[in-house]
């Protein structure tokens, strides 16, 4: 077990956006492949896959694309609170997420399904394949937000991320029922949903998450047009990994936020979850740009980790980035905006 985070009541989230993050709460099983996916791909055989890999370096994690979002929260000072279906496994877990800042009074504990697994296999070019055993995070349709949005200081903004599709409709729905203003974050689901369930999960975000090759996959599906998307949210923010990102806004020109340099690519898994943790900390206090930088800086710190959960946020670890990748200007803004986590480490690795 590492250390717990310290408690920064001027973190970044002092008097910040109270963020409910919903979606899915897993372990991530880890592990890498030396050579390249496409070397073992046969071109008049791919109707007939079958590939196994000899992989190096298991690695058990935490992970699930909410709980990383709510734990990136957490390190940066926020209290956000973590919405999700775990098994009864989840004791542990549960304790690590509180002792880094997450609310888990809202995780629903099956009693007969385990906790959700991720298993991914990483080749040398960072290409992966994944797979993913939903288990009890089938039941999440069956948790209700208004509960949440009566909890003591309410909730300003409503993270719908990869979960159960059911529970994504309807958490979806249930922001616009309570007037809880919600971001949208469909990625890895897209495949699942019909052309009127993307639809709806997209129409009235305030912010719309995805990655390049989604943002594609988005088009297709709904069979919008981008101007149809940017008419229907807020703000779509486009991930491009190295190439960083990439913000669209309805009559405005889109705006390319570059990553941060790295040269320690540890684990590409997660890396979005930090943006997006970073992105939305910084939100409420600085312009969509900037909020973008500071989401990049948090993910380059998970990249550099293996595992999700595995990087130290800190204003040590974070404002030498920002200046390296942004200029002193740009870390002045933010440092002014955001008061960030204190030079003891919110996370130790263990």
């Amino acid at each position: 077990m590492s250390s717990p985070r310290t408690a920064d009541p001027a973190g970044a989230g002092a008097g910040a956006t109270r963020i409910a993050v919903t979606g899915s709460i897993a372990t991530d099983h880890l592990t890498s492949f030396p050579g390249l996916f496409t070397d073992q791909l046969i071109a008049d055989r791919l109707h007939t896959v079958s590939l196994s890999f000899l992989v190096d370096e298991l690695e058990v994690r935490r992970g699930g694309v909410a709980a990383n979002i709510a734990f990136g929260l957490g390190c940066l000072g926020l209290r956000p609170v973590l919405v999700g279906a775990v098994g009864a496994d989840f004791a542990e877990y549960r304790v690590w997420l509180k002792e880094h800042g997450v609310d888990t009074d809202f995780v629903h504990v099956s009693a007969e399904r385990q906790t959700a697994r991720f298993q991914c296999i990483t080749d040398r070019a960072q290409n992966q394949i994944a797979s993913f055993y939903s288990g009890a995070m089938e039941e999440a349709a069956g948790i209700d937000l208004a509960p949440v949005a009566r909890r003591p200081g309410g909730i300003d903004l409503v993270l719908v991320s990869p979960n159960d599709p059911r529970a994504m409709l309807r958490h979806t729905a249930q922001c616009r029922e309570l007037g809880l203003p919600f971001a949208s974050d469909p990625s890895q689901q897209l495949p699942r949903l019909t052309r009127e369930q993307a639809r709806d999960l997209v129409d009235g975000a305030r912010w719309l998450f995805t990655n390049d090759y989604e943002a594609s996959l988005l088009l297709e599906l709904t069979g919008w047009r981008q101007e149809d998307v940017l008419a229907r949210v807020g703000t779509w923010l486009v991930t491009r990994a190295e190439h960083g990102v990439t913000l669209h806004r309805r009559d405005t020109a889109p705006v390319d936020v570059p990553a941060v340099p790295t040269t320690r690519i540890a684990d590409p898994t997660g890396v979005g979850d930090a943006f997006r943790a970073g992105f939305l900390a910084a939100a409420p206090a600085l312009d969509p740009a900037d909020a973008a930088r500071f989401g990049c800086t948090l993910a380059v710190l998970a990249l550099e980790s293996v595992g999700p959960q595995d990087y130290t946020a800190t204003r040590e670890s974070l404002l030498p980035r920002i200046e390296t990748a942004y200029g002193p200007a740009v870390a002045e803004t933010i440092t002014t905006a955001l008061a960030l986590p204190g030079d003891e480490p919110s996370h130790a690795p263990a």
